[in-house]
């Protein structure tokens, strides 16, 4: 799997990747195409944000973000690992294992010592590193885990 950052692509390969993330059966998929189609995506998750791509060929085979910000608003908490999906053709050979690591490393470059993921998912993340830290209310209201993973020097 090839990972590559979707605001390194010329547009033709980003339309393809925005068609893939529409063609998901999770719905956040859809969600994130919107964002990227309405240009609102570093306005929503900060400048510097990142949507990381694992391709297989030519086809998105996983992605998820590094971003400033996610669903959890109103938090110092930063940098936020989210948007975590693999294609179901695509499972069973940890390629979200293999996007959180180069999402984790990236974030250690940037200076940071702490990454966060919001998830209600129990028993998932912690196979990555990550640690539960708590509960908040995400951007809808709705109670979200919060999950910490330190960085390693």
């Amino acid at each position: 799997m090839r990972i590559v950052d979707y605001f390194g692509l010329d547009e033709s390969e980003r339309a393809r990747v925005r068609r893939r993330l529409g063609e998901s059966e999770w719905r956040a998929g859809a969600f994130l195409k919107r964002q990227l189609e309405a240009g609102t995506f570093h306005r929503r998750y900060g400048a510097g944000s990142r949507l990381l791509l694992g391709m297989e060929g030519e086809s998105l085979a996983a992605f998820c973000t590094l971003a400033g910000k996610d669903d959890v608003e109103n938090t110092p908490l930063t940098p936020w690992i989210g948007f975590v999906y693999t294609y179901p053709e695509y499972r069973g050979e940890r390629r979200s294992g293999r996007l959180i690591e180069r999402a984790c490393a990236l974030a250690r470059a940037d200076g940071f010592e702490r990454v966060y993921l919001s998830s209600n998912e129990v028993g998932l993340y912690e196979k990555y590193g990550f640690t539960y830290l708590t509960r908040m209310k995400d951007a809808w209201g709705e109670d979200t885990g919060v999950y910490c993973r330190r960085l390693e020097a």
